[in-house]
């Protein structure tokens, strides 16, 4: 029963050790550099200026942090349409063309909201 394909110890098996002896490159993949973080620490630290633009500023800089809030997200989907995956860092969560999709929708729609918002007087 031992020499059947699948089976324990058999041709194709998936035994729990079976990553081991790939060499280099499962341990490369496995611990991204820290400076893959850079374009999403970027996305993240405009987001949260924008927010606290907006909360310091109450209903008068609302128009100017939703742009913000936009331009923020249209740097995210840039970052992610040319950068390479590992280089993406988190910014990269689905495919590519959904990441950018996404991303740019949400953009769309902030900076349509932010034009839309009226002037507060």
């Amino acid at each position: 029963m031992a020499d059947k394909p699948g089976a324990a110890g058999g041709r194709g098996s998936r035994a729990p050790d079976a990553t081991a002896g790939r060499g280099w490159r499962a341990a490369g993949r496995a611990k991204p550099s820290r400076a893959a973080q850079l374009p999403y620490l970027l996305v993240l630290a405009i987001t949260i200026g924008a927010l606290a633009w907006i909360w310091q500023g109450g209903i008068q800089h609302a128009k100017e942090g939703t742009l913000a809030l936009a331009g923020a997200m249209f740097i995210g989907a840039l970052a992610r349409l040319v950068l390479p995956k590992p280089r993406a860092g988190m910014l990269a969560s689905r495919r590519r063309l959904v990441d950018v999709v996404c991303l740019a929708a949400l953009a769309v729609g902030l900076l349509v909201a932010g034009l839309v918002l009226p002037i507060p007087s």
